[in-house]
């Protein structure tokens, strides 16, 4: 008889890299999906998939207006000197949009999708890949605004972005695993739905997005710390604006406790599946 111990020992490989198969396995189906989400996001539109660069610069200049010329806003850092104000705060918001996409359509993703629960054969754990796809299509978009704005408003360029999509991956995979834990969680908390959207604000203005941590008041500043889109909009800006090399050293324990996560968040998700059909 096989004992547990070396049972386990024989799966965990499997267990381990069953995500990344996941999307091998179905990666035709994902393909399709976020061909389909990102086509059905725009489809009918006047300008189309163009709305996808027209959008983020709608809200930057809405929020360049509130914060840097009503509220006089100047970014505090030493390092910020001849940066415009709008540069800084939209390194930050394009780190900000990747998450929020996700947190705010995660709900909807089993709920919204009935029929794929009733078939047997569908495999609802993809469900969130075209999601985050879509996601960092759009996250790609909002970096080739920010390349636009800083050479009109700074005249200057940053080698150092293209170790962006390196800082953006334990990010991506905290979204991941946010969306397996929100789209289970949804099916049995409606109410999980009218919460999002306030969280996703909490996200924001708790953040280093809008203010940089070692601005907060000490007392406050655990808050802007544990939020965990703190560190990886000062790593991103590091690389966007900066011109220096992110923390690798934080950005590898970061990376741990991303993978982490998104284990955990999936393992809730595979066992938390078989009670959908009868839910929903």
């Amino acid at each position: 008889m096989c004992h547990p111990e070396a049972r386990f020992l024989k799966l965990f490989p499997r267990l381990l890299l069953s995500p990344a198969l996941e999307v091998i396995r179905h990666r035709a189906l994902i393909r399709e999906l976020t061909r389909r989400e990102i086509g059905g996001r725009y489809r009918g539109a006047s300008l189309g998939v163009l709305w996808s660069l027209a959008s983020p610069f709608i809200l930057l200049c809405i929020y360049t207006f509130a914060f840097g010329t009503v509220m006089g806003g100047r970014w505090p850092e030493p390092q910020a000197t001849g940066t415009h104000f709008s540069v800084v705060l939209f390194a930050g918001l394009v780190v900000y949009f990747l998450v929020s996409e996700c947190m705010v359509r995660a709900p909807d993703l089993v709920i919204g999708n009935p029929s794929f629960v009733k078939r047997v054969v569908f495999p609802l754990e993809i469900l969130p890949w075209p999601m985050l796809l879509t996601a960092c299509f759009h996250c790609l978009m909002n970096t080739l605004v920010f390349i636009a704005l800083r050479l009109v408003l700074d005249g200057e360029f940053s080698w150092t972005i293209v170790m962006l999509p390196i800082v953006l991956a334990p990010m991506a995979l905290v979204a991941l695993g946010i969306s397996w834990l929100l789209a289970s969680l949804a099916v049995y908390m409606r109410d999980i739905q009218q919460v999002i959207g306030m969280a996703s604000m909490a996200l924001l203005f708790l953040s280093s997005v809008m203010i940089p941590t070692t601005s907060v008041p000490a007392e406050y500043r655990w808050v802007y710390q544990l939020n965990p889109l703190s560190f990886i909009v000062d790593q991103a800006r590091a690389v966007m604006i900066w011109g220096v090399q992110p923390d690798w050293k934080g950005l590898f324990f970061y990376s741990l406790g991303a993978v982490a996560f998104m284990y955990v968040a999936r393992a809730w998700f595979v066992a938390t599946k078989r009670g959908f059909a009868d839910v929903l």
